[in-house]
């Protein structure tokens, strides 16, 4: 298979392109009894080139935070910074339902976010074809996602967040819909994948096992309002492959952060009464340039 360079796609960011940094986070929503604090205060800065797994009791908020840090919601108090490294586009998403158009073929599913605009790029066409040939989806180029396994779909998902060579990705949950075999498959295949380009990722998920394999490091999430309660760095060296979970270590690590997390839990799984918060000043999302 062609690499980048040859087919044209040399601008990838170089590991460690971009960071963000988050200082006193918060999100609130509106709900018929008042407003809902669902995030923070958040405290956080996610380094350059660094693969950071986020865990934490459902509904804690960290759907919330990747959505703040896509800039598809606004912070209600605090301010996130994300700083550039390049001039490409700063982020992608991959979300847990694939959200991919089901009237588009493979093909076209992946190069959407080229086309977005009106001008795709003079290399649009070998980028798209790279990554079906990295993501082993080429022989399904003209097929339609009700046509595909979800294994298949998430594939097209990620393909079409990285043929646009993010400086960021930004992954929720994205293999949680995947029976255990495929997504440990899947698990192994990011890594790989992670492992040869070294974007900046930030990847939400439930599962400890996947947070240690991915990771450089994990953090903990307290249950609503999100707030941080555990971090942890992975100390495997890079690369790593999938037998790193057979070790000792690796089981040590993984019981450490469930200890940290399993009160979080045990508390979200018989919630509090929701009581109302006083309004917060607008927060600041900001991209340095």
């Amino acid at each position: 298979m062609a690499t980048l360079d040859e087919l044209g796609t040399g601008s990838l960011p170089a590991a460690g392109s971009a960071r963000i940094t988050v200082s006193g986070l918060e999100r609130h929503f509106e709900t018929p009894d008042g407003l809902l604090q669902a995030l923070g205060p958040l405290d956080l800065e996610v380094r350059d080139g660094e693969f950071l797994c986020i865990v934490g009791p459902s509904g804690c908020g960290k759907s919330t935070f990747l959505r703040v840090a896509a800039g598809l919601l606004d912070p209600t108090g605090g301010e996130m910074t994300v700083e550039r490294g390049g001039t490409g586009p700063l982020s992608a998403m991959v979300f847990q339902d694939y959200s991919i158009f089901p009237w588009k073929t493979v093909e076209q599913n992946v190069g959407f976010g080229l086309e977005v605009g009106g001008r795709a790029p003079a290399d649009a066409d070998a980028r798209t074809e790279y990554w079906l040939e990295r993501l082993g989806l080429a022989q399904f180029r003209r097929s339609y996602p009700s046509e595909l396994s979800g294994g298949m779909r998430q594939r097209v998902s990620i393909a079409r967040a990285l043929v646009v060579e993010p400086e960021i990705l930004l992954m929720d949950e994205p293999f949680a819909a995947l029976d255990a075999q495929l997504r440990m498959l899947m698990q192994d295949e990011l890594l790989a994948l992670w492992q040869e380009h070294r974007r900046t990722v930030v990847f939400i998920t439930h599962n400890l096992d996947e947070a240690v394999l991915l990771g450089d490091r994990v953090i903990v999430m307290s249950r609503r309002p999100g707030r941080i309660v555990g971090e942890f760095e992975v100390p495997f060296t890079r690369p790593r492959t999938a037998d790193l979970r057979g070790s000792g270590e690796f089981a040590a690590l993984e019981q450490e952060i469930w200890v940290n997390l399993r009160s979080e839990a045990y508390g979200a799984a018989v919630p509090e009464p929701e009581r109302p918060v006083v309004p917060a000043a607008r927060g600041l999302f900001r991209r340095n340039r």
